[in-house]
């Protein structure tokens, strides 16, 4: 894989303190969370939530994309719901995901068209794909 690029589009710039009971902040302020460990007494979100809705984002952002190309125009209502799943087995820690996709109004076939395409593309995607276990549904 090549990991050398012409152009660098835009590199996200956090600063995290006291992991996953810290908080995280990006360089521009833009961010700015507490963090709390999935099910602890904290308030604040966690690393599988946060993968969940940037994933989510950037893949609806591919679906565009694909659907562009098939001259298909995405429904406003256009969602992702992801699912992100800490786990741990023989001692070593793992994640799974699942994306459910809704795009009403667009026929089943030309959806899954879509979906697929939009899950060869979206840099997530990529970046998890042989790393843990995914699953990407039309509803």
């Amino acid at each position: 894989m090549n990991t050398q690029t012409d152009t660098i589009l835009y590199t996200g710039k956090t600063h995290v303190t006291g992991g996953r009971d810290g908080s995280a902040r990006s360089t521009d302020g833009r961010l700015d969370v507490k963090l709390s460990s999935p099910g602890g007494p904290g308030i604040g979100t966690n690393p599988e939530q946060m993968l969940a809705a940037g994933w989510s984002a950037c893949f609806i952002g591919a679906m565009t994309k694909a659907a562009a190309s098939m001259k298909v125009r995405l429904p406003a209502e256009t969602a992702v719901d992801a699912e992100v799943d800490l786990g741990v087995d023989d001692g070593a820690y793992f994640l799974r995901a699942r994306l459910a996709v809704s795009l009403p109004g667009i026929a089943r076939e030309v959806a899954e068209a879509i979906a697929a395409a939009a899950h060869q593309t979206c840099p997530y995607s990529k970046a998890l794909r042989g790393n843990i276990e995914v699953t990407v549904t039309v509803v």
